[in-house]
């Protein structure tokens, strides 16, 4: 049964999070190369990627430290239309062209989908999982994602960087999981026995569309 709707996420698939992550190293006063090298370690260790504060401030408290950016004038700013990968739009465009059902979805505040709207993305759907009040990799969130694309499972696809988050939950979910591989755990998970599992491998998403056509 072909594709007919792909949904793909945000962080390292559709946009970089290095500005994001160096933001954090500077207000911790940590080297940015550290803090990325301490990240790297935390995604082999398959832990959580929170866990990365805790290398340098054992005890870190993500709310509080939010907040405490927001009262000096340093919001931890998520997506912004900067950080949106360059094959990212021209993707969209090229999946809609040939006629698929797009849609933007993963672990973002509800802000991140207001960057994608601004920018014009023609995307089918455009959602968060603040927004929906769920996360991945429960199942719940991609049967979210069924039921919005109004197809069965085995005819959408799920494209993202990370194989724990995105791929392998997609593909228990029934859905077709897509592996990206770049940005940080794409590039760690790429080595990981598990990649053998994805239905697709691709390393730019100006493969995805040709990728995809021949499933």
């Amino acid at each position: 049964m072909s594709v007919g709707a792909v949904f793909l996420d945000v962080g390292e698939t559709l946009a970089s999070e290095s500005r994001m992550w160096a933001e954090w190293a500077d207000w911790l006063g940590v080297p940015r190369l550290s803090f990325f090298a301490a990240l790297g370690a935390v995604i082999e260790r398959r832990e959580h990627h929170r866990r990365v504060f805790d290398v340098f401030r054992p005890g870190f408290d993500i709310r509080r430290a939010r907040a405490e950016r927001a009262a000096q004038g340093r919001p931890d700013r998520s997506i912004m239309p900067e950080d949106v990968y360059a094959d990212a739009v021209p993707c969209v465009l090229e999946l809609k062209r040939r006629g698929y059902v797009v849609g933007i979805v993963g672990n973002q505040p509800v802000e991140a989908e207001q960057v994608f709207r601004s920018m014009g993305v023609p995307a089918d759907h455009v959602a968060s999982s603040a927004g929906w009040g769920v996360e991945k990799p429960s199942p719940e969130f991609f049967g979210r994602i069924v039921a919005l694309a109004g197809l069965p499972a085995e005819r959408i696809a799920y494209v993202g960087d990370r194989l724990d988050n995105d791929v392998l939950p997609a593909m228990a979910a029934g859905l077709v999981g897509v592996f990206l591989r770049r940005g940080p755990w794409g590039i760690v998970q790429g080595g990981w026995p598990e990649a053998a599992r994805a239905r697709l491998r691709v390393e730019t998403l100006s493969e995805l569309p040709d990728a995809l056509d021949r499933l």
